[in-house]
C-alpha cells in the first residue's frame, strides 16, 4: 500500500524508513507506559476513597445515634472518640465524601460526548438497521464499520480521536441481544443484555421523522449505589438539553430490567401565546422509536481492551433469593386489613 500514513509511501525515502519506524515504535511505546501509569494513579486513587468510604459511613452511623440518643453501635464504640474530632472539625464541605471515582467523569455536563457506535463482526441487515436507529440517539454520535477491526486497534484508534465513549451491540440470530458501553479511556465498562427489541418501522403506528436535539433525559428507579453508578454512565453518553426542547428519552427500571423508550412532544400554544404555560392533560407524546429492554449483567472498572480489571458488580442470578441492585426496597406498607 502506498499513500498518507503508511511508511512505503513514495515521500519517505528508503534510506530512512528504519529511522521512521524507530521513532514510531518508541512513541508507542511511550503511550502504553503512560497509559500504564494513569491507570495505576487512578487505582490508587479508588483504593483511598474506598478507605475513606468507610469511614464516613461509620461516622454516619455514630452521628444518627447521637441524634437518635441510642446505643452507639458495636462497630464504632471503639473507635467513638477519635471520630467524634474529626466530626467536629467537619464543615459543608467535608461533610459529605468527594472521592475521585467519578473523576472520569469529571467533564460531565460540561464538555459534550463524543461517541463511536458499531457491531461486532458480519452484522445482519437488522442488526445494521438497528445500529443506524441507535446512532441517531445520541446526538453527534458516529458510526462505524466493525470490519476486520479488533477491539483493541478500535479503541486506540477511539483514543486518537479523542472519543469519550464507545458502544458495540451485538447480535444472536440475527436479533440484536447485547450492548457494551466502554467509557474511554480508562473505563467503566458496561455490559448489558437486550430483549424485546423493536425498530422503528416495527411499531404500531408510523413515527414522526427523529430529532436530532439533544434530548431530556429521565431515569426513574436508580435509587441504589449500582442505579446510581450505572445512571452516571448513561448520563454521560448525552450532552445538556436545552431547556425548551421537545424530546425526551427515558431510563425507567423496573426488577433491575431498564425499560428504555424514546418520544416526542408537543405544547400546544395556550390563550397567551407560545409563552404561555399549557396544562400538562394537553401535551401530545408521540413515539419515535426504537424500543427495547436492557439488563446489566456486569459492570467493569477499566475498558474493554485491558486485562485482569477489577468487577464493580455482576449478575448471579441462580442464588436463591437475588437482591435487586439498581434499586432500594421500598418500605413496606402497612396493610389495613392485617391491622383490623
Amino acid at each position: 500500500r502506498t499513500g498518507p500514513g503508511y511508511l512505503n509511501e513514495p515521500l519517505v525515502p528508503k534510506s530512512r524508513r528504519r529511522e521512521v519506524r524507530g521513532v514510531a515504535a518508541s512513541a508507542f511505546a511511550a503511550m502504553l507506559r503512560r497509559n500504564a501509569r494513569l491507570r495505576k494513579e487512578y487505582l490508587f486513587k479508588k483504593a483511598i476513597e474506598d478507605k475513606e468510604a468507610s469511614t464516613f459511613e461509620k461516622k454516619r452511623k455514630l452521628q444518627q445515634a447521637l441524634k437518635e440518643g441510642k446505643p452507639i453501635p458495636t462497630e464504632v464504640r471503639g473507635e467513638d472518640k477519635k471520630l467524634r474530632k474529626t466530626m467536629d472539625l467537619q464543615d459543608e464541605r467535608t461533610k459529605e465524601q468527594r472521592g475521585s471515582l467519578d473523576d472520569e467523569y469529571a467533564y460531565l455536563g460540561v464538555k459534550d460526548p463524543k461517541i463511536l457506535i458499531t457491531t461486532s463482526r458480519d452484522p445482519s441487515s437488522r442488526l445494521t438497521q438497528f445500529l443506524k436507529e441507535v446512532r441517531l440517539l445520541f446526538p453527534g454520535a458516529q458510526r462505524m464499520n466493525r470490519g476486520a477491526y479488533v477491539v483493541k486497534d478500535m479503541l486506540q484508534l477511539a483514543r486518537s480521536h479523542d472519543m469519550t465513549d464507545v458502544i458495540i451491540v451485538h447480535e444472536h440470530r440475527g436479533e440484536p441481544d447485547g450492548m457494551v458501553v466502554c467509557h474511554l479511556p480508562f473505563g467503566p465498562t458496561a455490559y448489558f443484555g437486550l430483549s424485546n427489541v423493536v425498530l422503528r418501522h416495527d411499531l404500531a403506528e408510523k413515527p414522526p421523522t427523529m430529532s436530532e436535539a439533544n434530548p431530556h433525559l429521565i431515569f426513574h428507579g436508580f435509587t441504589a449505589k449500582v442505579g446510581r453508578r450505572l445512571k452516571t454512565i448513561l448520563q454521560a453518553l448525552f450532552p445538556p438539553a436545552k431547556q425548551f426542547g421537545e424530546r425526551v428519552i427515558t431510563f425507567a427500571n423496573s426488577h433491575d430490567t431498564i425499560h428504555f423508550r424514546h418520544h416526542t412532544f408537543t405544547r400546544p400554544k395556550g390563550p397567551g401565546g407560545e409563552d404561555h404555560k399549557s396544562k400538562a392533560s394537553q401535551v401530545e407524546l408521540q413515539e419515535c422509536g426504537p424500543r427495547f429492554q436492557m439488563r446489566l449483567f456486569r459492570l467493569e472498572l477499566g475498558a474493554i481492551d485491558m486485562k485482569d480489571v477489577e468487577v464493580e458488580w455482576v449478575l448471579r442470578p441462580y442464588f436463591n433469593k437475588q437482591k435487586e441492585a439498581l434499586a432500594e426496597p421500598e418500605e413496606e406498607q402497612p396493610d389495613d386489613k392485617a391491622i383490623r
